[in-house]
């Protein structure tokens, strides 16, 4: 057998069939877009649900919440799921949950089974952003590995956007709201039964015929398939499927550290929050309830444009890059955000639509940065031998942090006023640029077996890298 270093330089995919590559990705990120939906239109019914139920801040925060909840127990399910029954059946198991979820939702007599669907639909967003980024990382070519991973995002947000336009046409109907999210389910569960099973999991199941032939599929050749397969085993060998446990050992922690620390940040910066009471927050801004849905409709179009530049981006500049260009961005957003929502808060027509540019121009550069990123890193920086669960620790941290700032940002909205809440999103922004300068490492263009390789040998951190480039190792 090769070397690592034989293997990982090898040109193996230098010409893959990206016809079945793109087609794998379309319907695979079938589940960003169920994902999207289901969260983004919690924001629009809200409206309506608040007053055919008399809900209070505490009881909308509990129905936008329920969804988060459940997400928890999906993303850690899924991961150990996954490595036993593989990719493939754990999507289809996704789509089913997302049906259920749909159907139950726009069912629901009373606030209490709506909650309880929602909890269901959780399980299934949850297991999404486990799985789903996992599957297409593990099958796409490694030069195009960053924009397929991230078509997961691009259907998150163009689900958010597509949520916002269907609750303004609808009005308060939220039931068909969220009935209409069987759709996608269908076709994500029709889809996936003409896919193929991620590679590398079957040659962890010792199925290496059959990884070949899905390898050639999307590879173009059986030489190439071959290689890829030689380089998957090379760091396999001997291995067995990991336990929770693993994902502690020293050489492994920085892949955890980095993977958990960016799905934080990307909530607990603010953006989730801004997405689900937006238009709660430009009623209070004076907005009429149709212009506040309009305007966050409107705002998630430039996050599903600023996604479409970053699929392409992260390719070409890096994804460490590509979120040290767009979080200060996004501080300055909140930073004058906060400024108008000062004292009295916007009370003239031209500040009302300064808070609207400044909501824009935030949720395109942090959604269209920490977005396009998060489950793209998640999927690359582990060993395969955790990956599974790796992705569900990261998926866990982004579902928890969303829970909490869920739950809190009405009420901090109240206790602290929206500016001082603004400023301390802009704030914690600011920390999160500084770990992503310290610590995130580039993974653009590496192949997975190469960062798992890097990850060894203590070459992971950028700083590590530097050292290692200072010392002459390749």
């Amino acid at each position: 057998m090769r070397s690592l270093s034989d293997t990982m330089d090898s040109p193996a995919a230098a010409t893959p069939h990206l016809g079945l590559v793109v087609g794998i990705a379309v319907v695979a990120a079938l589940g960003g877009l169920l994902f999207g939906y289901d969260t983004g239109i919690i924001g629009v019914a809200l409206l309506g649900l608040g007053r055919q139920f008399a809900l209070d801040d505490t009881a909308k925060q509990l129905v936008t919440g329920a969804i988060i909840f459940g997400a928890l127990f999906g993303c850690l399910g899924t991961g150990p799921l996954s490595d036993r029954f593989g990719r493939k059946r754990m999507v289809v198991f996704v789509g089913v949950l997302f049906a259920l979820g749909s159907i139950a939702s726009a069912m629901s007599p009373n606030v209490e089974l709506l909650i309880a669907s929602r909890f269901l639909l959780g399980l299934s967003a949850g297991s999404s952003t486990q799985i789903i980024p996992v599957y297409i990382a593990e099958v796409a070519p490694p030069q195009h590995r960053g924009k397929m991973v991230v078509l997961f995002q691009f259907m998150v947000v163009f689900g958010i956007t597509i949520a916002y336009f269907t609750g303004f046409v609808l009005g308060e109907h939220w039931r068909w709201m969220f009935g209409l999210g069987v759709v996608p389910a269908i076709i994500l569960l029709l889809g996936m039964l003409v896919l193929p099973e991620s590679p590398r999991w079957l040659v962890v199941k010792e199925r290496q015929k059959e990884a070949i032939a899905v390898l050639e599929r999307v590879r173009g050749t059986h030489a190439a398939a071959a290689s890829e397969v030689a380089e998957i085993q090379t760091v396999t060998q001997n291995q067995e499927v990991g336990t929770w446990k693993d994902l502690f050992k020293p050489w492994i922690r920085p892949a955890v550290i980095v993977g958990a620390s960016i799905s934080m940040f990307s909530q607990i910066t603010g953006n989730n929050a801004l997405i689900y009471y937006a238009p709660t927050i430009l009623t209070k801004a004076g907005f009429s309830d149709k212009v506040a849905v309009l305007a966050t409709g409107g705002s998630t179009i430039l996050v599903v444009i600023m996604t479409v530049f970053g699929s392409f981006l992260v390719d070409r500049i890096g994804r460490r890059n590509y979120l040290l260009w767009m979080i200060p961005g996004s501080i300055v957003a909140l930073a004058v955000m906060g400024y108008l929502f000062e004292g009295a808060g916007p009370t003239t027509d031209v500040s009302r639509w300064a808070v609207v540019a400044c909501l824009a121009a935030y949720l395109m550069l942090n959604c269209g940065g920490f977005g396009v990123c998060i489950w793209l890193i998640n999927s690359e920086v582990y060993p395969l031998f955790v990956r599974g669960k790796g992705a569900s620790l990261g998926a866990f941290s982004h579902w928890f942090f969303d829970l909490i700032v869920t739950l809190t940002t009405l009420s901090l909205v109240t206790w602290l006023g929206a500016a001082h809440t603004f400023w301390l999103y802009a704030v914690i922004s600011l920390f999160a640029l500084v770990f992503i300068y310290y610590l995130v490492p580039e993974t653009n263009g590496k192949s997975l077996e190469r960062i798992e390789h890097e990850l060894r040998e203590n070459r992971f951190y950028p700083y590590q890298q530097r050292r290692a480039e200072a010392r002459g190792m390749s």
